[in-house]
C-alpha cells in the first residue's frame, strides 16, 4: 500500500508540473507515462554509498549525503585508458527536468569518453524524487526547486569532483565541465567561483545565469548554440516551450561578458563554417583565456550531433559539440 500511495504521488506531481507545459495534450501525457516508467526503472537501481576505487572499465553509481541530501553521480571508466597514467575527467550535467541517467545515455558522452580517453562523470541535480529524475541545478537564476530552496550545487558539484579524484586515476589539472541547458548554466556558475576547481567548460543550449561571477582566473568557454531554440532563447528571454519563465540572458550577452573576464581579443575570428554552422573564436589575450561560440541554424533546444532528439526536434548535425568541446579542451 505504501509504495501504491508513493507511486501515486509521484505521479501526482510529476502530472502537475508536465500539464502547465504548452505541448500538445497527447504529448503531455506520454511524457507522464514515460517519466513514471523511467522513475520505476532508476528506483530499482542501487547506488555504492562507499568511496570505492574505480580502475576497471565500466560505469558505476555512487551515492553520498550532502547537507542533509542523499546526492548521486555515475562514473564512466573507459577501456581505452592507459594504464598507470592519469586521465583527464569530464564532468557532464544534465538539463533542467532531467538527471544524470538521461546525460549518460543519450548524448553520446560516453562513447566519447572510449574514443578520446577520459573519464566521464555524470551527477544528478537536486531532485525532490528518491529516483532522482526531474532534476534541477541552482545556477544562479534557473532553475525549479533547486534554485527556490537555495540548493549548495557548487559545494556538491565540488565534492564530486574531490571523490573521484580519489576514486581513480585522474589528471587534476585536466578537469572539464560541460552541460545540457541548466546544466550548462551550472558549468558557468562553477566557472565563476570555482575555477581553480576546472580547466575550461563547453556550455550547450545554457547562457550565464549567475547572480555575481568575479573567477579568480580566466577560464576557457566554448558555447554550443542553436539560432532556433525555443527553451533559452538566443537573443535572450524565456521561449515558449521553456519549463520555466527565468528572463535568460542572451547568447551574446554571455560571450561578451566572458570575453572580458577571460581578456580574450575582441575581435572574433571565424574559424569554422560547415553547413549551417559556423564557430567564432576569441583568441586568448596577453594572461587570458580563449571564448569560443558555435552557432546552428536549426537544431532548437538541443546537443549538436546528438542521437536524442525533443519532440520531433532534430538536433543539428552540421557540428558534433562533443568532438568540438573535446578538440577545444585539447588545445588549452
Amino acid at each position: 500500500m505504501r509504495r501504491f500511495g508513493t507511486g501515486v504521488t509521484i505521479l501526482s506531481c510529476i502530472g502537475a508540473a508536465i500539464l502547465a507545459s504548452n505541448a500538445p495534450a497527447q504529448d503531455r501525457l506520454e511524457r507522464i507515462k514515460q517519466l513514471r516508467q523511467r522513475a520505476q526503472a532508476k528506483a530499482a537501481q542501487v547506488s555504492d554509498p562507499n568511496e570505492t576505487k574505480v580502475s576497471a572499465p565500466g560505469t558505476y553509481r555512487f551515492s553520498f549525503m550532502h547537507n542533509g541530501l542523499r546526492r548521486e553521480y555515475i562514473v564512466h571508466v573507459p577501456a581505452s585508458l592507459p594504464r598507470g597514467k592519469p586521465a583527464p575527467m569530464l564532468l557532464a550535467m544534465h538539463g533542467g527536468g532531467g538527471d544524470m541517467d538521461f546525460q549518460a545515455d543519450h548524448y553520446g558522452i560516453k562513447e566519447k569518453a572510449e574514443e578520446a580517453g577520459f573519464i566521464a562523470v555524470f551527477p544528478n541535480g537536486y531532485s525532490r524524487f528518491k529516483s532522482g529524475i526531474l532534476a534541477t541545478w541552482n545556477a544562479g537564476n534557473c532553475c525549479g526547486k533547486a534554485v527556490e530552496q537555495n540548493i549548495d550545487d557548487i559545494g556538491f558539484l565540488k565534492e564530486v569532483i574531490q571523490r573521484v579524484t580519489r576514486q581513480a586515476n585522474v589528471d587534476r589539472g585536466r578537469v572539464f565541465a560541460t552541460g545540457m541547458s541548466n546544466g550548462g548554466m551550472m558549468s558557468y556558475r562553477l566557472a565563476c567561483e570555482e575555477p581553480e576547481m576546472i580547466r575550461a567548460i563547453a556550455a550547450v543550449a545554457g547562457t550565464d545565469n549567475t547572480r555575481a561571477c568575479n573567477p579568480s582566473r580566466p577560464v576557457p568557454v566554448i558555447h554550443f548554440h542553436a539560432k532556433d531554440d525555443t527553451h533559452v532563447l538566443y537573443n535572450g528571454g524565456s521561449g515558449f516551450d521553456a519549463l520555466t519563465k527565468t528572463d535568460f540572458v542572451s547568447v551574446p550577452a554571455t560571450i561578451e561578458k566572458w570575453v572580458r573576464l577571460n581578456h580574450s581579443r575582441p575581435q572574433a575570428r571565424r574559424v569554422l563554417t560547415v553547413g549551417a554552422a559556423a564557430c567564432d573564436l576569441h583568441a586568448a589575450g596577453p594572461g587570458g583565456a580563449p571564448v569560443k561560440l558555435c552557432v546552428t541554424e536549426t537544431g532548437a533546444h538541443s546537443w549538436p550531433g546528438a542521437s536524442s532528439r525533443r519532440k520531433n526536434q532534430q538536433p543539428s548535425m552540421a557540428i558534433n559539440a562533443n568532438d568540438l568541446m573535446w578538440e577545444f579542451f585539447q588545445s588549452i
